[in-house]
């Protein structure tokens, strides 16, 4: 085990994550904002991406660079896009192997952060852990096996589901700090073992310092996508199979006679293929589809909607945390939610009246709450976005939810950062750093 006596300040602490800013992908995004953090609180912080992009290969980054204090470095031949299966794995285990060289020669090294970008690193950074003697801490985004079997690609007692399982367990064991997004996702991870003590539940903060809201007439997204006098329901972000916007799309279809209503769905991912079949196949021009927007653009596309659209599978509660709604209260517009209650986006409803619930598959239920959105006054839309702002400010905003989540990274890993002249106090806030979802 690792000595729980703070480590001398000069240690590096280690972070693996396949993707990394300026890639648009959220784990890579939330990544930077720890590790920008923790650099800003004067530790040696060295993070290994990957060369390319995520979801897109053709995009290259600089191989090395420092951002913000923080040593960035990107690996050749460990992203291949998310088409292929064959070329993912290839990729991913190209970026596992790298990762466990590198981590048995970083020197002098204090602890090591990972996520779950790409899936079975933590595999890798806990036998580095192990060999190193080193802490490790594992920020949880997602689950799986539990993913897999829910959406019924594997089944929960096949070799692939067991050998999951035996990995998850092994990492929740050797982690130091284990940080759940939601109430069920650390009821999931405590479920595989008695691991209350090192969980944390620390939702995924919203990028205020990227994010603002815009009236519609100063909003230049608005004037350039004809969007005037129009009501737009707004999706914005990754289209992933446990986020289904089906029953949106079918609702969409009973609306294509109302030229005032007009449904985007901006971002990317493997589900985003449904939206266009569907404006095809079903020639529905109240439809748009958008790829995934500059960040420095996000506060006009977050802006432009009047309501935005989360989405989450029946039973993925606590094994994926949907965190488009926070990017939705930032600019002050209520929420459509499709997806089951009890769940975390259920519970800040329930904290203060944002916005509607509609069980996924309920067609006829969405139909009929979009036209009550429609009649609903736009002063009574403002003050539910207006309560949206005042509750992310005061519970949820990236000040406080970074700022706690690296005083925790910090006290787990046992890392002392080093002094800096008329630097004090080594806890303060998060930075508010140019990046974000």
């Amino acid at each position: 085990m690792a000595s729980s006596r703070p480590v001398p300040a000069n240690k590096i602490l280690l972070i693996f994550s396949q993707t990394f800013v300026p890639d648009p992908a959220a784990v890579g995004q939330y990544m930077a904002d720890v590790a920008i953090e923790m650099a800003r609180r004067g530790h040696r912080v060295r993070v290994y991406a990957s060369a390319r992009g995520y979801e897109d290969p053709t995009l290259r980054y600089p191989r090395r660079e420092n951002l913000a204090g923080v040593d960035v470095r990107r690996l050749a031949f460990t992203s291949f896009g998310k088409k292929n299966l064959l070329t993912r794995i290839i990729g991913t285990a190209s970026f596992l192997i790298q990762c466990f060289f590198i981590g048995l020669f970083t020197r002098p090294l204090g602890g090591i952060f990972f996520s779950t970008s790409p899936p079975m690193i933590g595999f890798t950074a806990c036998w580095l852990g192990l060999l190193r003697r080193v802490p490790v801490a594992y920020w949880a985004m997602d689950l799986n096996p539990d993913q897999l079997i829910v959406m019924g690609k594997i089944k929960a007692h096949s070799l692939r589901a067991r050998l999951l399982e035996a990995v998850n367990r092994f990492i929740l064991r050797r982690s130091a700090v284990i940080f759940a997004l939601d109430r069920f996702m650390a009821e999931r991870l405590n479920g595989r073992g008695n691991f209350a003590a090192k969980i944390r539940i620390d939702p995924p903060w919203p990028h205020d310092s990227v994010i603002e809201p815009l009236e519609h007439r100063d909003n230049p997204f608005r004037i350039h996508h004809q969007l005037e006098g129009k009501f737009v329901i707004m999706y914005s972000g990754n289209h992933g199979m446990g986020t289904p916007v089906t029953t949106v799309l079918e609702a969409a279809a009973q609306f294509r006679e109302d030229k005032r209503l007009v449904f985007m769905f901006i971002g990317g991912g493997v589900g985003k293929c449904e939206v266009e079949v569907c404006i095809k196949d079903r020639r529905l021009t109240n439809v748009v589809s958008l790829p995934y927007q500059p960040l420095a653009d996000l506060k006009y596309s977050l802006s432009a909607a009047d309501v935005h659209l989360v989405t989450l599978r029946d039973n993925l509660q606590g094994i994926i945390h949907p965190c488009k709604i926070y990017g939705a209260m930032a600019v002050g517009r209520p929420i459509l939610f499709v997806g089951p209650r009890p769940s975390h986006i259920t519970d800040i409803f329930d904290s203060s009246p944002i916005g509607w619930q509609v069980a996924q598959g309920d067609v006829a239920g969405c139909i009929a709450t979009i036209r009550r959105i429609l009649s609903t006054p736009q002063a009574d839309l403002a003050r539910m976005g207006r309560l949206g702002q005042r509750l992310l400010r005061d519970t949820l905003s990236q000040g406080l939810l970074a700022g706690r989540f690296c005083d925790s990274l910090q006290a787990a890993l046992c890392l002392r950062p080093a002094a800096r002249p008329g630097r004090t106090d080594a806890a303060a806030p998060a930075s508010r750093g140019p990046h974000g979802l």
